[in-house]
């Protein structure tokens, strides 16, 4: 038989240790929701529940959910790649919480909503771009939706304090 040494039964509680630690992680951050593209999981965590209650009063509710518009649909990976970004983005921020009373959107974020947005309403922003030959300088070219459309889908709140309580969150 074979003696143990005090390092290994250390080493062995160390990992013991770190695998509890990551299960419990697991549990309480519900990463197993994360997997699915059910809207409520935008909820997990608080800073999104004005966001959520928002877009469920709005009637993008019955056409998009938070992924059709915020994650790309063009390939598999690339949504998974977002995906796993954002969701890496999101828990150091919610863990460090430095990320004050609005969400700032990063770049790559706003593109992909964008082509999501030219993708779903594409008959009718083929009009408007053909509409935008009639501006000369091309002044309207490099606009995003939502700078004139700002209030769909999430209405005109903005600040993550501006819903408390959930706005009267509808369950799905």
């Amino acid at each position: 038989m074979k003696k143990f040494s005090i390092m290994n039964v250390i080493a062995f509680c160390s990992v013991i240790m770190a695998i509890g630690m990551f299960a419990y992680v697991a549990k309480q951050s519900k990463i197993v929701s994360y997997l699915s593209n059910d809207p409520k999981i935008c909820v997990n965590c608080h800073t999104m529940n004005t966001h959520y209650a928002t877009w469920q009063h709005s009637s993008h509710r019955e056409f998009a959910s938070c992924a059709g518009c915020h994650l790309p649909s063009d390939s598999f990976v690339d949504k998974w790649l977002a995906k796993a970004r954002d969701g890496f983005n999101h828990s150091v921020a919610m863990t460090l919480g430095n990320y004050g009373n609005n969400l700032i959107i990063t770049d790559n974020a706003a593109s992909r909503i964008q082509a999501n947005c030219v993708k779903c309403h594409d008959q009718m922003v083929s009009q408007i771009m053909a509409n935008h030959a009639l501006y000369p300088d091309n002044s309207e070219k490099d606009r995003y939706c939502w700078d004139c459309h700002r209030s769909v889908p999430h209405g005109t709140l903005s600040a993550l304090t501006a819903a408390d309580f959930n706005l009267g969150v509808k369950d799905l």
